[in-house]
């Protein structure tokens, strides 16, 4: 019932929830981490690093290991204290580790933010920490693979994906029907982003940047059940991507994925293999 009220309300009045949308989609929701998560922050070097005009706040861990560095890269509305599990695995098998808060995400500074700050602040920390080797979940995969593409002179040896969207628009879609709101409010909405990137939505899709980027070799791990992330999405990525491997888990769903144990064995696996 309140979601065909807001849909009424919303085609009588498209601009004023246009706006309502548009806040939703640059302001993420912090949700609070696990004990155990925390914990594992707690071990990192942690540093503040300004980018824009936010306080980014960056991770490391293990930095004396003997294996190579790898870098990982929330999704939206995510954290790095979302990868604690998989950090842990891959101190114990002796990979050096970075990650970040994005902006106004986690622990960094809040603001309105979008899709191009967190592509571009991707870029500068692969340089800023050297790291020839990548994890993403779920959003993270759009901003990496934008970036990959767009800087050709980031190469990259591995790069393993946890679920990856693949359209942009599908992002815009769940948005306007998570709020309700009507097809007028989505148009415009649509529109004002488009005026801000200076790039059409419809040309903003993973499935087309990963056929330019300098990647080696990837993996893209999906749960073929997963309820917020349809794995269609993560398949037409692979399929337009011939240095990508691709496998299906199940029984975790979009985010227990990270904590599942036999995935992050298979994720050390990937790193391990061909040393």
């Amino acid at each position: 019932m309140k979601k065909q009220f807001i849909r009424f309300a919303s085609s009588l009045f498209p601009s004023a929830f246009a706006r309502v949308a548009y806040e939703q989609l640059t302001h993420p929701q912090v949700h609070k981490l696990r004990e155990h998560e925390l914990s594992t922050l707690d071990k990192a070097r942690q540093e503040d690093f300004d980018y824009l005009n936010f306080k980014i706040k960056t991770y490391a861990w293990n930095e004396n290991g003997s294996k190579e560095a790898i870098l990982l890269i929330h999704g939206w509305e995510g954290q790095a204290g979302n990868f604690s599990d998989l950090v842990e695995e891959l101190i114990k098998a002796d990979y050096r580790i970075f990650s970040f808060d994005g902006p106004s995400h986690g622990f960094s500074s809040k603001g309105s933010t979008s899709l191009f700050e967190f592509v571009d602040l991707v870029g500068v920390l692969i340089e800023k920490f050297e790291v020839k080797n990548l994890i993403s979940h779920s959003f993270g995969g759009v901003a990496t693979s934008f970036v990959l593409s767009k800087n050709q002179q980031l190469k990259i040896d591995k790069y393993l994906l946890f679920t990856t969207p693949d359209k942009f628009s599908q992002r815009i879609d769940f948005v306007a029907e998570s709020v309700g709101v009507s097809p007028k409010v989505k148009e415009k909405l649509i529109e004002r982003l488009e005026a801000e990137l200076k790039m059409e939505v419809s040309t903003l899709n993973v499935s087309d940047w990963v056929k330019t980027v300098n990647v080696k070799q990837a993996l893209i791990l999906h749960d073929k059940n997963d309820k917020v992330l349809p794995i269609e999405q993560s398949l037409n990525v692979h399929r337009n991507w011939e240095a990508s491997q691709f496998e299906t888990v199940e029984g975790t769903g979009h985010f227990r994925i990270l904590r599942t144990k036999s995935v992050l064995d298979r994720a050390v696996a990937f790193f391990n293999d061909n040393e």
